[in-house]
């Protein structure tokens, strides 16, 4: 269990901290301590670092099930079709518009998980009228989230009732200004990218001007807080030709590739074939990457810091082996660092690019 000291309860900024003045752990051959905005110094000329330009929905809406208050999470839209596979290049199908059908989750309005019975033909009463009736579970074998029709259009349900997606070590409701990345550009998370969370325009300007490239990526995130031995979601992605042709000439060049997130890793090894080159790809991604999948592009990763038992963390071993990832988290323990999507952050190289 993750001590509660540990979880990061307001942003930086009401602790009187910059986004990028966090703290920063750099795994790589030695562990270093510093603070986010010395990435650049962390970094070599020749290296390529990879974003993710989706932004974060106001994907909570509140709503009554079975005349209990209840908060709905809008985590994926489901209007096309689920093809997992790659297909063209170009951005993902674009949230606006959309109805039909979506993968939700529900939970207490304290942000806990709900533990009531849900079953097909639950209807939620939304705002306004609207409701969201349960059809099946989304995920084979699992009951968290469910694929549900919703009665209205979710662009205007969100816009007039949707809030931030957060969690109970959260206590206080944030403005959706804090969940927002200096790279989100294109509409469709249902929860914030927060590894890039830390950059700032003059962070990037630095990096930049230090020879260090910069490409985008789109992987719309769904809701995190998975169930025990629950498998990553699928999730739409798109890897954009020049995007993929960077990442092959500055592998070719002998730079190293540095992934903002799990969301950017997912993304470049859906595409990535056995030697490590991407194509341009779009579609529905389930790679799921761990010790017995390990990145084949991606050379590093930065990161926040993930609770026990996520999936996310098998992502990391993915990256930087299992290793560095447990001594990783083990001084982070010790020496106070803080979780979650409002915590510190982590640079973690892989053993053979660091």
């Amino acid at each position: 269990m993750l001590p509660p000291e540990r979880n990061a309860i307001a942003p930086p900024e009401a602790r009187g901290l910059g986004r990028d003045e966090v703290r920063m752990l750099v795994a790589a051959d030695r562990l270093t301590h510093t603070v986010f905005r010395e990435l650049p110094q962390q970094l070599h000329a020749g290296d390529l670092v990879v974003v993710n330009n989706s932004s974060t929905l106001a994907a909570a809406v509140d709503g009554v099930l079975d005349g209990t208050p209840i908060t709905l999470h809008l985590s994926t839209w489901l209007n096309a079709s689920v093809d997992t596979e790659a297909s063209a290049s170009g951005p993902p199908d674009t949230f606006g518009g959309c109805d039909g059908l979506w993968v939700v989750e529900v939970r207490t309005r304290e942000r806990t998980p709900y533990a009531g019975d849900l079953y097909a033909g639950n209807e939620i009463r939304l705002p306004d009228g609207a409701t969201a009736t349960l059809r099946e579970p989304w995920l084979p074998g699992a009951r968290r989230l469910w694929i549900a029709e919703l009665s209205a259009d979710p662009t205007w349900l969100l816009a007039t009732h949707g809030y931030p997606i957060t969690y109970s070590y959260v206590p206080q409701r944030w403005s959706p200004s804090y969940y927002t990345t200096v790279f989100g550009r294109i509409p469709g998370s249902a929860e914030m990218p927060s590894a890039a969370r830390p950059f700032t325009q003059g962070l990037v300007l630095d990096l930049v001007t230090s020879g260090v490239a910069i490409a985008p990526i789109t992987l719309h995130t769904g809701v995190s807080s998975p169930e025990a031995g629950e498998p990553p979601s699928p999730e739409r992605f798109a890897v954009p030709a020049t995007t993929a042709r960077l990442v092959n000439d500055t592998r070719a060049a002998g730079g190293r590739i540095i992934a903002v997130g799990t969301t950017v890793t997912r993304a470049l090894e859906t595409t990535a074939d056995h030697n490590g080159v991407v194509h341009p790809a779009r579609g529905w991604t389930e790679v799921v990457l761990g010790q017995q999948r390990p990145a084949r592009v991606v050379d590093g990763i930065i990161t926040g810091w993930h609770a026990p038992g996520a999936s996310h963390l098998d992502l990391l071993v993915a990256v930087a082996g299992e290793a560095r990832v447990h001594e990783a988290y083990a001084i982070a323990l010790d020496t106070g660092y803080l979780w979650h999507e409002f915590g510190d952050s982590a640079l973690l190289f892989g053993p053979r690019r660091a």
